[in-house]
């Protein structure tokens, strides 16, 4: 299957914002200049999400040598900053929405009224997440990191009761993820088995597979992005820098040209030379 539209574009900053507003306003920045649908952000309740066995692990970050649940704390957005982002999406015209790890964030995530819902792999089988998610019936984008196809088709049963629709997106969770570890073939696999729109979350720092995701039929395509790979956080080395950003962008947007209507003939240059050099 060979893919002839330019996808949606979802630029995920997640986290990358290290708390910063500030920082966040200039991914978003980023994210329009190069024509993005979205940009989607993260939302949890630390004391809720982070796994116990990980809140009293200590780790140097920005903000000094703290347990990792501080340091959660410490880059997660409340409602003043929700509200700044969605001011300044509003003034970009942008869309936004976030991927929420917990009942009570999805719940958060209501007042904003956001025409999009994310499912982060990790929460594929979070079923009471699954189940708040779906009966609000805004589209949903379903990432399947760590996911086979029965934990997918188990997660769609939720969304199918309540008549939500919604995209799959194939997804590896390592970050990056390694080229070898892709396995874009499992978006054919993806199109084959389930009547809805698919995509590609990528993890990776190159931008090829991207392009490759769309060309085997991948409707959506979500990247990371970020200002400088170098920056302190998790997810900053698997993200797109803005050469990245452009140059994706600026293949995905010349795909459906490059491909034509699939009629095999002269083109008009072409037609200048056959008195020249055709024989019959």
């Amino acid at each position: 299957m060979i893919n002839k539209k330019i996808p949606f574009l979802i630029a995920e900053i997640g986290i990358n914002h290290n708390g910063s507003v500030k920082l966040a306003k200039k991914l978003i920045d980023l994210a329009s200049r190069y024509k993005f649908d979205a940009v989607k952000f993260q939302k949890r309740n630390p004391d809720i999400a982070t796994p116990e066995n990980q809140k009293l692990q200590m780790r140097n970050t920005p903000w000094g040598y703290i347990s990792y649940l501080d340091y959660k704390k410490k880059i997660e957005f409340g409602l003043k900053e929700f509200k700044e982002i969605n001011d300044y999406c509003k003034k970009k015209k942008i869309h936004w929405f976030a991927s929420a790890w917990d009942v009570d964030s999805q719940k958060f995530l209501r007042k904003f009224n956001s025409k999009y819902n994310k499912v982060a792999s990790a929460m594929l089988t979070n079923t009471k997440l699954l189940e708040e998610i779906a009966k609000e019936k805004k589209y949903t984008f379903i990432s399947t990191g760590m996911s086979n196809m029965n934990d997918i088709k188990k997660s769609l049963k939720i969304f199918d009761k309540h008549k939500c629709k919604y995209a799959i997106l194939h997804c590896v969770s390592t970050y990056p993820c390694e080229e070898k570890d892709l396995n874009l073939k499992a978006i054919l696999t993806l199109k084959k088995k389930f009547k809805c729109e698919i995509g590609y979350s990528g993890h990776e720092s190159s931008v090829s597979p991207s392009i490759i995701a769309n060309m085997l039929g991948a409707d959506v395509i979500e990247r990371h992005i970020t200002l400088d790979r170098s920056m302190w956080g998790t997810d900053q080395s698997a993200s797109l820098e803005e050469d990245g950003i452009s140059y994706l962008t600026s293949v995905l947007n010349k795909i459906p040209l490059m491909m034509g209507n699939g009629v095999k003939k002269p083109s008009p240059q072409e037609k200048k030379l056959l008195s020249k050099f055709k024989y019959w």
